[in-house]
């Protein structure tokens, strides 16, 4: 399933709703959720561990979030990526 994450700030409980093997896409608002430095680091870092997250390039260069700044592992993808996710998984799940 791949999960287009909108919400910000982002509940702990969308996070938990993310089963092994998913992919979610942080978009908008929720990149500023994805910092190392972040509430959520100790999450994401476990939910890298069994699942692909990933961020689009084009929201982070809008609100200022430079590569190191991310929780490690996050994938950074462009449009053409997120269009791929979305064909490759039949189930989508927005969160906003």
């Amino acid at each position: 399933m791949l999960h287009l994450v909108f919400q910000s700030p982002v509940e702990a409980a969308v996070l938990e709703r993310i089963e092994t093997g998913d992919v979610a896409v942080f978009l908008e608002n929720a990149v500023l959720r994805l910092l190392k430095n972040g509430l959520l680091s100790a999450s994401l870092t476990q939910l890298l561990s069994t699942n692909r997250l990933c961020v689009l390039s084009e929201d982070m260069a809008v609100r200022g979030i430079a590569v190191d700044e991310l929780v490690e592992g996050i994938d950074i993808i462009d449009y053409a990526e997120l269009v791929a996710l979305t064909v490759n998984n039949h189930v989508i799940q927005s969160w906003s």
